[in-house]
């Protein structure tokens, strides 16, 4: 079934029967060459189109969908986060902007999903019921459930692609950064600076990124000669207030610390503020790197050093890779995707300070 609109906005609107009498085609023609369906003769493709081009005709984005027998929505499973304001977050914001300027681009909707965090989540079910034609999840971790769900969309056949995650062993589509090489650049910034003593603040080991990162901080001090310190180690969840909340387990032993790397510049900044609240001064800060290179580690006295991540190409990538897959062919023969985009150190104040309090 096909649905024509013959007026909007008060002009008339071309109808498939119009281009079909004018290419001298049948409309069921005009409709299986706008919508790319069943074998065609050249010629008729050709000229089907020139009389479409002529008229200004073009389908509705319904029409197609049901002659392709596609939702025409890529979906993008987000996590579920109580009171959490993902869309202002940079990571998020920044990697959907990417997604959705490709599907725009090859005209597809994003249809958003958001896991229940005591649920595994049904992937299969989305496709099964036609909601999505690909799907790309971010915010997965190492979670049973979670790597189950995984294995049978790949099983399947279905178009998908992790961002930001990866799982040893596994086969999946993944588009990255190299956070083992970004971590590493952080703390041998610092280790230039001439600290000797570099704090990390981890997030959740559950998330391959965090394990990357760990890679790239012990990889940068075993390289300087300097032992690992485990009481020199701290996790939070990528938010503000676990930020403040790891600036009281290390005020406490300030005189240890002279830099310290965060997995994010959300945590980054909370541990500014908690320390600055617990009355560490200016002198007595230590260097200080946060991670992402958010809008807001310009915004932050001193300005925020950090690792800049491409989230926005991985967006982009992302969709382009999956919208090129084919879905439902669990023996189709496709090539995995396995992106990973260089990160770059930038440089400001907050990580070239207190020079004369470090010995």
């Amino acid at each position: 079934m096909y649905i024509d609109v013959f007026f909007r906005g008060g002009f008339l609107i071309t109808s498939r029967k119009e281009v079909a009498e004018l290419a001298g085609v049948s409309e069921a023609t005009v409709s299986r060459v706008l919508n790319n369906v069943g074998p065609l003769k050249e010629e008729t493709k050709l000229r089907v189109l020139a009389a479409a081009a002529k008229l200004g005709y073009t389908p509705s984005s319904l029409a197609r969908s049901f002659a392709r027998r596609r939702s025409g929505n890529l979906g993008v499973v987000m996590p579920y986060l109580p009171k959490a304001r993902l869309f202002s977050a940079y990571y998020f914001s920044e990697i959907l902007s990417g997604i959705g300027s490709k599907a725009r681009e090859e005209g597809y909707d994003l249809l958003m999903l958001f896991r229940d965090a005591n649920e595994p989540m049904d992937y299969c079910g989305l496709f099964r019921m036609r909601k999505v034609d690909a799907c790309i999840v971010l915010g997965a971790k190492e979670e049973p459930g979670e790597l189950t769900a995984l294995r049978l969309l790949k099983e399947e056949g279905h178009a998908f692609c992790l961002i930001n995650q990866h799982f040893e062993g596994e086969s999946f589509h993944e588009v990255d950064a190299d956070h083992v090489e970004g971590s590493w650049q952080a703390v041998t910034h610092l280790l230039e600076q001439g600290c000797t003593r570099i704090a990390f603040l981890n997030g959740p080991e559950a998330y391959s990124n965090s394990r990357d990162r760990m890679r790239g901080y012990t990889r940068a001090l075993t390289e300087a000669g300097i032992a690992l310190d485990s009481t020199l180690q701290f996790e939070g969840n990528f938010s503000r207030r676990s930020g403040v909340a790891a600036a009281k387990e290390m005020v406490t032993r300030l005189e240890q610390i002279d830099g310290i790397v965060a997995a994010n510049d959300r945590m980054a900044i909370g541990l500014q503020q908690g320390l600055r609240e617990l009355g560490v001064s200016a002198e007595r800060m230590p260097a200080i790197v946060g991670y992402d290179d958010s809008d807001a580690a310009e915004l932050t006295t001193p300005a925020l050093s950090s690792v800049r991540v491409p989230f926005y190409r991985l967006g982009e990538l992302a969709a382009a890779k999956v919208l090129e897959m084919p879905d439902g062919d669990p023996d189709a023969s496709v090539q995995k995707v396995r992106i990973k985009l260089p990160t770059e150190l930038i440089i400001r104040a907050s990580s070239q300070i207190n020079k004369s309090r470090r010995t």
